[in-house]
């Protein structure tokens, strides 16, 4: 039996990568904000609480105050948390953080986060 050669191994690939289940994503405008669904993000922020979460928390090192973080918009929450993952905003522990999110992640975060009310 002789290798497939690369065209023919894409050309038996390709329709098994391109379900129907996938398609919506490849027709989806990138300008559209994904949906976030709030229910996913409660899970997702549990960790986000230990300094977020506190009234008055100030950072060991560097000193600074963590900002609260309920209550902000969507569209803020989305563009902070996509520009610590991309390290267009420096901060080591955010971007550590935001480098294990999906894109649908950060839309469930901010989608739960933007619910809350300041104190």
């Amino acid at each position: 039996m002789r290798p497939l050669s690369i065209a023919a191994y894409r050309a038996l690939l390709l329709p098994a990568l391109l379900t129907v289940s996938s398609l919506p994503a490849l027709a989806a405008d990138p300008s559209t904000p994904m949906a976030g669904d709030a229910k996913t993000g409660e899970q997702l922020t549990y960790t986000c609480q230990g300094c977020h979460g506190v009234t008055g928390y100030r950072n060991a090192y560097p000193n600074y105050r963590v900002p609260r973080i309920g209550g902000q918009s969507k569209e803020y929450l989305v563009n902070a948390l996509g520009e610590y993952k991309k390290g267009t905003r420096k901060h080591p522990t955010m971007q550590a953080q935001s480098e294990s999110f999906s894109a649908q992640d950060i839309a469930d975060i901010a989608a739960f986060l933007s619910t809350l009310k300041q104190k």
